[in-house]
């Protein structure tokens, strides 16, 4: 008797079979960019129109966008002529187009590991602005050799879901070897590698071995090298008609690509039971390789129980749940009040079709095949965890203010609540927190009573904490003579103390102006922005000494540059001393002029010859640059006038 076994995982995979149910879904007569899957007789059945670019599809038409998708710019095409475009994209390709969008805004460079020509490939490059695509070895050594050096932010890499592992990983190594910042993402399709390696073990048992699949489909050729490198007698069908004689092959092997449907493998199946009743009769029983769907649920069931922990991918998002695929023909359905303890919040916004979710199972349908999950209940356990986490690692967390009450606010933070004291806010003492409500705060949570399910924040805690880590931060670069933006935060009689990033300095009175100013008040006010400039520093007392003082206006330096000793210039008497006068001669520079160079003869007191703010000629005898000091007399500037006028006297009469 002749055996005929069927690998395990033939036919359909999760993404195809979803494609092909929303084509259905669609009607006949509806348009697809593409083969909505990679296998003609399907698409005729489904009585599609099949268009080669998105300029074929009429305006406003109901267009499938294939299981391998579309680039970016067909889909916006498509959507700016109105079209109907319903996304078959397989969720596991889907899920690779947010990876490469994502690490492409981050400023990464994306490379493609798969074919170029391949729909499921431009598609993916089609989400990242310059995208590099890498089909074989030779495109790898020579990408490798043309690009030394790696770009700034470094390269993200990702696989077409069918791509063989082996080179995938050959790539893998040779890229990590040279570019020292490559990130990797694994985004091989798992279900193809089951297929792969199922249809591999079963070809190297058998004499021959019949893969059946569309020849436009890479994955079904891929499947047929494969089965062709273990089994010398491996035949590529599309459908019962190209089967080959095989009376003489006793062990028969039949595996078929993911594109492949359940009735085109069943007519190869019916056929050669056809041939063999001729030539020696073959019986169901003795086809092996499959199983009754009531002996899948039961064997699926004994791995599953409640309070397990389970993961799945999510297949389908509706109003009232969501459906996930735990894999060996079992479903899983999340309802929405088992989402989230958060009853506004929508299944939509929490996850996408194509994710990975993890949930304990709460009930199982025996006779559905279907398991009842919950997501809150992993989340709330992660939650309270990373809560307590979080109180002693002291993080900083961030969360909206969803409600005020007597005694503060709350926040919800990962789906938990935690409660501000007033105390904690940051409000003044006796105003209501009304402001807060609405918006995210930061805080850091202080107390954990899980029993009592209570957890304690504090706005004040988070502030402290962001404000020491700025301190310090700065510190460690804090050098003489930088210039911060600062704002004025408090005014005393000898200084102010200026903010100037999570540190405070002070500014003497002296180093806010050029100008003699009598208390800061007169020219600052709290909350003035201003520049300062570090001219000292003291790491150990965590001491900042600033300057409000423009060097460009530095009034010394405009006087030595104007001025020289011997010059004669006016200045005005500002204020006396027993010793002389001193007078201004710029603002910001004062000189003195001893009380024996102010007149011609010996006075005992300066207001004598002068009064305050009179203006007078005098004559710079000394500048003292180091110690910044002048020197001035009037009695040598009024004997340099007389001597100048005899000059001209004399030159007069000569």
């Amino acid at each position: 008797m002749r055996e005929v076994t069927v690998a395990a995982n033939a036919g359909f995979c999760f993404g195809v079979s979803r494609a092909v149910a929303l084509a259905k879904e669609a009607g006949r007569g509806a348009w697809s960019l593409g083969q909505v899957i990679h296998n003609s007789a399907v698409t005729e059945r489904l009585g599609l129109n099949v268009a080669s670019s998105a300029e074929d599809i009429p305006d406003g038409a109901r267009v499938i966008i294939r299981a391998h998708g579309a680039t970016k710019e067909e889909i916006a095409a498509l959507e700016g002529r109105g079209c109907d475009v319903i996304d078959a994209t397989c969720p596991y390709v889907a899920r690779i187009h947010r990876i490469v969008s994502k690490e492409d805004s981050e400023g990464r460079r994306v490379i493609v590991i798969g074919d170029h020509g391949h729909p499921e490939v431009r598609a993916i490059a089609s989400r990242a602005k310059d995208a590099v695509v890498i089909g074989d070895e030779a495109e790898l050594s020579e990408f490798i050799k043309n690009h030394p050096v790696e770009p700034e932010k470094g390269y993200s890499v990702v696989a077409q879901t069918t791509m063989d592992k082996i080179f995938f990983e050959k790539c893998k190594k040779s890229l990590l070897k040279v570019y020292t910042k490559t990130k990797i993402f694994d985004t091989i399709c798992s279900a193809t590698a089951v297929r792969r390696a199922t249809a591999a073990s079963l070809a190297a048992e058998v004499d021959a071995m019949v893969v059946i699949g569309d020849r436009l489909s890479a994955n079904t050729a891929r499947l047929a090298e494969l089965c062709a490198s273990v089994c010398g007698r491996t035949y590529l069908v599309s459908s019962a008609d190209e089967l080959p004689d095989l009376a003489d092959s006793k062990r028969i092997g039949i595996t078929a690509g993911a594109s492949t449907p359940e009735w085109i493998i069943k007519e190869v199946k019916n056929k050669m039971a056809e041939e063999n009743i001729v030539i020696e009769p073959i019986v169901e029983e003795t086809i092996t390789g499959e199983e009754s769907f009531a002996d899948m649920v039961e064997k699926s069931m004994k791995t599953l129980h409640r309070g397990q922990k389970v993961k799945g991918i999510v297949t389908r998002i509706t109003n009232t749940d969501v459906q996930v695929d735990l894999g060996a023909k079992q479903t899983g359905f999340i309802p929405l009040s088992e989402l989230s303890d958060d009853p506004s919040v929508k299944a939509a916004d929490i996850l996408k079709v194509g994710d990975e979710v993890e949930a304990f199972v709460t009930k199982i349908s025996d006779f559905y095949g279907e398991i009842s999950l919950s997501r809150k209940s992993i989340d709330a356990s992660r939650n309270w965890s990373s809560a307590m986490e979080a109180q002693e690692n002291k993080t900083v967390l961030t969360g909206t203010v969803r409600s005020e009450n007597s005694g503060g606010v709350v926040v919800n933070v990962n789906g938990v609540e935690v409660f501000i004291p007033l105390s904690q806010t940051l409000i003044p003492k006796g105003q209501p927190a009304t402001e807060l409500v609405g918006k995210k705060v930061n805080f850091m949570i202080i107390d954990v009573d899980r029993d009592r399910r209570k957890v304690i924040g504090s706005i004040r805690a988070a502030a402290r904490a962001e404000r020491k880590a700025a301190e310090e931060k700065l510190w460690e670069t804090l050098e003489v003579g930088q210039v911060y933006d600062g704002e004025v935060k408090n005014l005393m009689n000898y200084g102010a103390f200026v903010d100037i990033g999570g540190v405070e300095g002070m500014v003497h009175v002296t180093e806010i102006s050029w100008q003699h100013i009598r208390v800061p008040a007169d020219v600052l006010k709290t909350g003035d922005k201003v520049k300062a400039r570090v001219i000292a520093l003291n790491p150990e007392k965590k001491k900042i000494s600033l300057s409000l003082k423009d060097e460009a206006e530095n009034p010394w330096t405009r006087f030595v540059n104007e001025n020289a000793v011997g010059d004669i210039i006016d200045v005005k008497a500002i204020r006396f001393m027993p010793f002389g006068a001193f007078a201004e001669i710029i603002p910001g520079v004062d000189g003195l002029i001893h009380i024996s160079q102010i007149a011609d003869k010996r006075i005992a007191n300066v207001a004598d010859a002068l009064t305050v703010g009179e203006i007078v000629k005098v004559k710079i005898t000394a500048i003292d640059e180091e110690k910044k000091k002048v020197s001035l007399s009037i009695r040598e500037a009024a004997e340099a006038a007389v001597e100048e006028e005899e000059a001209e006297t004399e030159e007069e009469n000569a």
